[in-house]
């Protein structure tokens, strides 16, 4: 009994020292990857950036454009609206 619960002990360290060794060697996988991916992403990078800018520029542009169709449409309304309220206040101002 006292063997079967040693081999088991030792299956389970030899399987985390495995498991650990896996985890470190992709952990260096990964590293290496990275660090030779760097200039791409140093090339990269301002291509990104005017991207960016172009993206920002284009939805203030839209903003722009929505926010005065809007105020092209309410505006007329308001002053249609006062049109319209202005007599109705003065004659009930009157009675």
């Amino acid at each position: 009994m006292f063997e079967l619960l040693a081999l088991v002990v030792v299956v389970g360290v030899v399987g985390a020292v495995v498991v650990g060794g896996l985890v470190v060697a992709l952990t260096a996988v990964k590293f290496a990857l990275k660090l030779a991916l760097l200039p791409l992403k140093i090339l990269v990078f301002p291509l990104v950036a005017v991207l960016f800018i172009v993206k920002m520029s284009v939805i203030v542009a839209v903003g722009a454009a929505l926010v005065g169709v809007i105020v092209a449409v309410i505006v007329p309304l308001i002053v249609v609206a006062v049109l319209l309220a202005v007599p109705v206040a003065v004659i009930a101002a009157l009675t």
